[in-house]
């Protein structure tokens, strides 16, 4: 027999369930940066135990989010389209704005209604779910989320004059203290916030959000950050080098140097946790806290990560899909891609005593992103739908701004026209 959830999912899609169980179902599911296979296998593997008329057949996973959202874009044109993609949150509007037009995205909204009143309450909060809507419609499920956080060398901090317990909480005090770490030694970097080769633009948000500000005017659909918010955010981040002592690297190089005991401390995402604590070893204290705050009212942290949509048309797939998308979203499935990343877990049951909570416990730098749930924004995308070669562009000028080659006024004027006149 069919099991009940598949035959709720085929029903809600208007299909008899004998349709389902006819024949083994398999999905074709395209996710996001490779080191993300540590997580997906295991929880295919355990879902295809319990559900053995379906298959779960993985491509190569794209080297990160841009380019996973270009794949997909292009296989749109090509007809050959992965079932199940693991959408990008900033990208998720307009991958929906392009593919939903066609027919080629699968509003989830009847599947959920299926599931009854109460599914969405007892599994996500209405901040956590909100992330895979789009123009009103719920078209994806959060499967990871992250908010930016500090890691810290405790012992370079205390040799500093600092508490790493209790590490300040505005910017201007973060930076004088990196520049005291500096000032120990001239091959200490006082910190590291690697924006300028950062791949996508999750860093700058997070710089415009702590101050309060937005990317985009809702009215005029220009930027929103053509004043003192974007001038203190490029000045900010020219002091990081100029007097918190940074050296302008690429992320992976200064991640590297941070576990080698040579920075004060770094802005990364927690999915790095445990990376960087095989990274630091016994070397130093390894310490994190939240991402700190300007605008302690009205500032907030992006919400890094993706959502699972549904691209097949076959309406088959698609049932199949849909318990595929809830159970890498239960708390199972969230449980173990915690333990694993240490990301933010996206169903609330799964932070309880008989999942995460000893093992928070255990680990409490995985713990500190959840202490900024409350803060977490949804991380945006661009209108127009360049967001990536936006963010390129970007990039591009806040490294020259980084490195002194240009003023952070002359970089916020060039930023604020390019990222204008790709929107158009």
């Amino acid at each position: 027999m069919i099991p009940h959830r598949l035959a709720a999912a085929a029903l809600a899609l208007g299909l008899l369930p004998g349709a389902v169980a006819a024949q083994e179902v398999t999905l074709n599911v395209l996710y996001n940066l490779p080191g993300f296979t540590r997580f997906h296998q295991p929880i295919a593997e355990e879902f295809m135990k319990n559900n053995p008329d379906i298959r779960i057949e993985f491509l190569a996973p794209a080297v990160a989010y841009n380019e996973g959202h270009q794949q997909v874009l292009r296989s749109a044109v090509t007809g050959d389209m992965p079932d199940v993609f693991f959408s990008g949150y900033h990208l998720l509007s307009e991958l929906v704005n392009t593919l939903e037009p066609r027919g080629e995205i699968r509003d989830l909204g009847p599947l959920v209604e299926a599931e009854g009143a109460n599914w969405v309450d007892e599994n996500f909060t209405p901040q956590m779910f909100a992330l895979g809507q789009v123009n009103g419609k719920q078209y994806g499920l959060p499967v990871n989320a992250s908010s930016p956080i500090m890691y810290i060398n405790a012992d370079l901090v205390r040799e500093a004059g600092g508490d790493p317990e209790n590490m300040p909480d505005t910017w201007a005090e973060l930076v004088a203290l990196a520049a005291d770490i500096h000032a120990l030694d001239s091959r200490y970097a006082g910190m590291a916030y690697d924006i300028g080769g950062w791949p996508d633009d999750w860093l700058w948000q997070a710089m415009i959000y702590q101050q309060g500000g937005d990317l985009t005017d809702p009215e005029t659909g220009r930027v929103a950050f053509d004043a003192e918010i974007g001038l203190n955010a490029l000045r900010l981040i020219r002091s990081f080098v100029t007097e918190g002592g940074q050296p302008v690297l690429d992320w992976d190089q200064s991640r590297q140097q941070f576990g080698a005991g040579l920075t004060g401390f770094i802005f990364s995402t927690p999915a790095h946790v445990q990376t960087i604590e095989e990274l630091v070893g016994d070397r130093f204290e390894l310490l994190t806290t939240t991402f700190p705050l300007d605008n302690k009212e009205e500032g907030g942290v992006p919400t890094g990560g993706n959502a699972a949509v549904i691209l097949t048309q076959d309406q088959a797939k698609q049932a199949a899909a849909w318990e595929y998308l809830k159970w890498v979203t239960g708390p199972e499935a969230q449980d173990m891609i915690v333990r694993i990343t240490g990301y933010l877990p996206t169903n609330k049951r799964a932070t309880g005593e008989e999942f995460l909570a000893p093992f928070y416990a255990e680990h409490p730098n995985v713990e500190t992103a959840s202490h900024q749930a409350d803060r977490s924004r949804p991380w945006a995308g661009y209108p127009g739908g360049d967001s990536v070669r936006i963010w390129r562009t970007q990039r591009d000028i806040i490294a020259s701004v980084m490195r002194g080659d240009i003023t952070p006024e002359d970089g916020l004027a060039q930023i604020v026209e390019a990222t204008n006149s790709l929107m158009n």
